[in-house]
């Protein structure tokens, strides 16, 4: 298996707002950078979303060192969170829907592909490629929030 790594953060301008992702993959001296977002959003749905994007952007299984600084998204895994939502017909509890099943389900999806392995950085601490990613989302969020008349040009 190729060793792929996925660098990743999710930003958002208010919350709900307007969003954006983005993703570094790096495989060996190659990199790629790829990022969006939308215009009406949640920060924990763009973090999602920036992972989910990154995986399927994989064109064969892969051995994936994914690097994030949202717990939302590694607690979910790591913790089995996500999966006990799944099998519970997407309940966190018999009162409480889970939020974000689309995209649970998704992550779930992309992560069976590959081999993964999830890793926390601390955000806005100087991680090279989480600053990157930051700028990337944050300039997504600007421009959806330009598109919607939220922001001035």
């Amino acid at each position: 298996m190729k060793r792929v790594l996925i660098f990743t953060d999710g930003s958002c301008l208010g919350n709900p707002g307007a969003g954006g992702w983005a993703a570094i993959l790096r495989y060996g001296e190659t990199e790629k950078e790829i990022c969006g977002g939308e215009v009406l959003t949640t920060n924990n749905r763009m973090e999602l979303t920036a992972a989910i994007s990154a995986l399927q952007a994989l064109k064969f299984p892969c051995e994936v060192e994914l690097y994030s600084d949202s717990r939302y998204l590694l607690d979910g895994i790591e913790k089995g969170w996500a999966k006990k939502w799944q099998a519970n017909g997407w309940m966190r509890n018999k009162r409480e829907k889970a939020s974000n099943p689309d995209l649970w389900q998704q992550l779930l999806e992309a992560l069976e592909c590959h081999k993964v392995t999830l890793h926390w950085v601390k955000g806005h601490d100087g991680h090279p490629e989480n600053e990157r990613c930051d700028k990337l989302a944050v300039a997504q969020s600007n421009l959806f929030a330009k598109q919607k008349g939220f922001l001035e040009e």
